[in-house]
């Protein structure tokens, strides 16, 4: 056997028991599999010369850390500016763009991204209060959530926006005063490309430069993987750019997009891109939108928000996304569907159920639940995807933020059920949805577990009894993810023929207190076998 790594002196956890195993160290084939399991001295002694050899000294081995959701080339993209994301009210947020408009050039565009909308507190969302700031600067304001954003006077008026538009996402929408004047608000992809499709953009040399530094950034965190929610524009070019390189740090599950009005040939198109791509890149799956945003009133609720809004589907005909899951469901394509609202969920849920069973299906985000849905997640066979960074950082404890607002007492105490889902029988897949909310795993996994701000962890928790436990965090970033793929005989733990996708972390991720996780060193990162991430402590 051709040993291509061996890493001793270490823990291994294995995360679909939650107990160390006996042996100290493992082998890795030339393959990038597990070959080998013992003590330190006959691991060793099946490394060649060409063997990379690594002493661990004593670091907490496991299943490499798989984010369930994240846009990688997309973030790589949009927080390429100015970050709003630490901003607590409208002064800091003006004292921020005045910085950054002294130092652009005649002309220059400014993009900023992170925005929370609880900066506005009372006031509505728009551009009103930075006029003075921005003036005839051309600006592009992206909300934290990236279904929305504010756009400069400057940068409507390049783009020739002065009125409301129509579009073919229903929730999609060029915020207007009673007036019919825009506010600057852009809701959905559809308004806001009016005014992206007017702006620089950058290189294609600067594209992948920056996805490149955001996917080390990411090993360096721990993930070894992720399952990446978007195929837009050149998204697969460059990570099989990368791929073909030797320079993707991370193996990537790519589910493209299918948007209203897409036609037959479309999902034909979809259907015969699946299974595509290279060594640690493929496409697998496909993402559709059942609605938008809490924050922007863009979901779809069954009763409508203390604005009278998120009344209406992402697709203007709901019977066309069912359909659409239909056809995808008889060709074998799994499906994640971004549903936040409670008649987005079901509706969702509807779909699979007159689709059949036999392929996993996903639903993402699932931020407010009543008890009759989830019973159903099981009993279909759909997955969860749950992002608990969300409820951390963009809720708070005694609902005075715009998001428990706007859905009231009732629906804002069923925030992010990640323990009355888990315990219904679904399988929870965690995630980040970086650039929404930071990538690093370890701090998705302290969120799950802990559910307080991740800034100030002295705050009270957003609804504690929907805490996991240590085990199940890391299994709903190991364990899970493989099955969320199909690949649970082939990753997601530390065994004998199984994948050498590898996190080593400076302490015991099970026992480390929820409120230290986020700040445990990672050790070390591997990907089939090959080193993507090591510290200076080994």
């Amino acid at each position: 056997m051709r040993t291509r790594l061996v890493l001793s002196s270490a823990r291994l956890l294995d995360p679909g028991s939650g107990t160390f195993l006996p042996e100290t160290a493992l082998a890795v084939s030339e393959t990038g599999r597990i070959a080998a399991l013992g003590d330190d001295r006959e691991i060793r002694a099946l490394a060649g010369p060409d063997t990379e050899v690594i002493d661990l000294g004593g670091a907490v081995l496991t299943a490499g850390l798989v984010d369930g959701h994240l846009h990688p080339v997309t973030g790589a993209e949009l927080t390429h500016g100015l970050d709003l994301s630490r901003c607590t009210g409208l002064d800091e947020v003006r004292t921020a763009l005045a910085g950054a408009v002294r130092e652009l050039g005649r002309g220059d565009w400014l993009f900023g991204w992170g925005l929370d909308p609880n900066v506005f507190g009372d006031e509505p969302v728009g551009i009103a209060p930075f006029d003075s700031v921005l003036a005839d600067v051309p600006a592009f304001l992206l909300l934290f959530d990236a279904h929305s954003a504010l756009a400069s006077r400057r940068a409507l008026a390049l783009a020739g926006v002065d009125g409301p538009r129509t579009f073919d996402q229903a929730s999609a929408e060029v915020v207007c005063d009673a007036q019919g004047r825009p506010t600057g608000l852009l809701q959905e992809d559809a308004a806001c490309e009016l005014v992206e499709r007017v702006a620089p953009r950058p290189t294609r040399t600067e594209q992948r430069e920056r996805l490149a530094t955001a996917l080390r950034a990411m090993a360096a965190a721990g993930l070894t993987g992720g399952h990446v929610m978007d195929a837009n524009g050149d998204s697969l070019a460059l990570l099989a750019e990368l791929d073909e390189a030797g320079e993707l740090p991370l193996r990537l599950r790519v589910a493209p997009w299918c948007q209203p009005g897409t036609d037959a040939d479309g999902v034909r198109a979809l259907i015969e891109q699946q299974g595509t791509g290279g060594a640690l890149w493929r496409v697998d799956g496909v993402k559709l939108f059942m609605d938008g945003t809490i924050d922007n009133g863009t979901a779809w609720l069954e009763r409508p928000d203390c604005h009278g809004e998120s009344t209406h589907a992402f697709w203007p005909d709901p019977a066309a996304y069912t359909h659409i899951i239909g056809e995808l469901h008889r060709a074998g394509v799994p499906t994640s569907t971004h549903a936040i609202g409670d008649a987005a969920v079901r509706h969702a849920l509807d779909a699979v159920e007159k689709a059949g069973r036999g392929v996993r299906h996903r639903i993402e985000h699932i931020e407010t639940v009543p008890d009759d849905t989830l019973p159903r997640f099981a009993e279909l066979g759909v997955l969860t995807s749950m992002q608990p960074t969300h409820c951390c950082d963009f809720t708070r404890a005694d609902h005075t933020d715009n998001w428990s607002r706007r859905l009231g007492e009732e629906r804002a105490a069923r925030a992010w059920r990640c323990r009355d889902l888990w315990d219904s029988g679904a399988t929870v897949v965690l995630g980040s949805d970086w650039p929404i909310a930071p990538f690093p795993p370890l701090g998705v996994m302290a969120g799950a577990c802990h559910r307080r701000p991740t800034h100030d962890l002295t705050q009270p928790p957003h609804n504690p009894a929907q805490a996991l436990t240590p085990l199940e965090a890391l299994r709903a970033m190991t364990v899970n993810p493989a099955f969320a793929s199909g690949e649970e005989r082939e990753a997601g733990r530390i065994a004998l023929g199984h994948r050498a996708d590898l996190t080593a972390l400076g302490a015991d991720p099970l026992s480390t207190p929820s409120t230290e996780l986020a700040d445990v060193p990672v050790v070390l990162t591997a990907v089939d076998g090959r080193v993507t991430h090591r510290s200076e402590a080994v």
